[in-house]
Order: C-alpha cells, then sequence, then structure tokens
C-alpha cells in the first residue's frame, strides 16, 4: 500500500498520560469502534453507556470514550496507566499519529508536536507505519460486519 510517512521520526511512549484526556490547549475525543467498545464491555463486565457515549459523524467511530469529571482523563486511566491496555481503541494505539487520506487516495501519517514523546528513543521504519496501517484496515474492516449492539 502506498503511504506517505515522516522520516527519521524518533518516537517511544513515556507513559506521561497526556493523550489519555484534556489539556488546557485541547479537548480530546478518545473515539471507539462498535466492536472495540463491544470488547471492552465484554471484558469489564459492564454496559457500554457507562463507560462510553454514542456519537454521529465521525464514521466509522460509534462511541466517544468518557472522562472523569474531575481531571477530564478517561475512565480507563489509573495513575497514568492504562487500565484496559490490551483492549485500548485504534485511536489510542496511533497516538500521536494520525492517518489521512488525500485526495489522490494515498495516505499520509501525520504527528502532533504535543506529545512529549516525540523526539526520544527509537527512529521509526517504515515498517512501524505498515504496521498501523495494517492494523486499521484489519480493525475498520471487522466494524463493518454487521453486528449485535450491547447498551
Amino acid at each position: 500500500m502506498n503511504f506517505d510517512y515522516p522520516a527519521a521520526l524518533r518516537f517511544q511512549c513515556t507513559k506521561c498520560g497526556l493523550c489519555c484526556g484534556d489539556t488546557q490547549e485541547k479537548t480530546r475525543h478518545i473515539l471507539l469502534l462498535t466492536t472495540e467498545a463491544e470488547q471492552i464491555a465484554t471484558v469489564t463486565s459492564q454496559p457500554i453507556a457507562k463507560f462510553a457515549e454514542s456519537i454521529d459523524g465521525k464514521a466509522p467511530y460509534r462511541y466517544a470514550m468518557k472522562k472523569t469529571m474531575e481531571n477530564g482523563k478517561c475512565v480507563f486511566l489509573a495513575k497514568n496507566r492504562c487500565t484496559i491496555y490490551s483492549l485500548r481503541p485504534l485511536i489510542c494505539r496511533f497516538y500521536p499519529f494520525e492517518l489521512k487520506m488525500a485526495a489522490n487516495r494515498k495516505y499520509s501519517f501525520l504527528y502532533t508536536n504535543e506529545c512529549p514523546s516525540i523526539g526520544k528513543g527509537k527512529t521509526l521504519n517504515k515498517n512501524y507505519f505498515e504496521e498501523l496501517l495494517q492494523l486499521a484496515s484489519t480493525k475498520t474492516k471487522t466494524q463493518r460486519r454487521p453486528n449485535k449492539k450491547k447498551q
């Protein structure tokens, strides 16, 4: 698959938790695919409505993760650690990257400089971005399957 990615970019997550909630500069929207919300509901034994809200206009995403009132962080963040890390949504797996499609149907990976882990750790190669692209493709294909709604 043809795509552009930031060359010679260093990144390694430092587990600061910035991406998991609001900051003074930005209100975060942690979006979920239906399949992700259903999986989290099953594993945590919680109804989707307890941890996410339905949204429209953000296809393929159907839910937005709720945040705590006290600090605007994801309800699954505790002591800067994700309590559902192995189930974390696609959008969380991508951060600090975003995938955009240009008019020529070529994908481009963009990133945000707000993440303090940019410039740290190992230099990312094309394979890293290929794996992210494959993950997005797999998860969004699964999303298109008809499924039961669990509220």
